[in-house]
């Protein structure tokens, strides 16, 4: 079972890795038993600088996590540590691929916020706890 936002923007958090508030991270606190989002236009530079941390935390990870993803239907964290040890040409250990897939949730997460703010000016959304 997963749990899911929704509103102007709408999508599942992944699962094991990313919580309900992961939203918080780009500025704006969420409230109630649904932790609810609302940005507007003057929210747009902190959501472009909190992707810009993501992909700065990111870094080299970033590219091969994408196309793992494009290739793979489903996952297990075994799977990803032995394609980026591959890709890599290092060990990935399970705990780096735990830590960077909080990363790369967060970033997509913001890339919607700030995706429908260009669109839009405001994004409003709610987030399952």
């Amino acid at each position: 079972m997963g749990r899911y936002y929704h509103g102007d923007i709408e999508g599942k958090f992944m699962f094991g890795f990313q919580s309900s508030n992961d939203a918080d991270f780009f500025g704006v606190e969420g409230h109630a038993t649904y932790l609810s989002y609302g940005f507007d236009a003057d929210d747009l530079p902190k959501v472009e600088e909190g992707i810009k941390e993501c992909k700065n935390v990111l870094g080299e990870y970033l590219d091969y996590i994408k196309k793992f993803f494009k290739e793979k239907d489903s996952y297990n964290n075994e799977q990803l540590s032995k394609y980026l040890t591959e890709k890599l040409g290092r060990y990935v250990s399970s705990k780096d691929v735990e830590f960077n897939l909080e990363w790369y949730a967060r970033l997509k997460l913001g890339k919607e916020i700030r995706d429908c703010l260009k669109e839009n000016n405001y994004c409003n959304f709610e987030a399952e706890l």
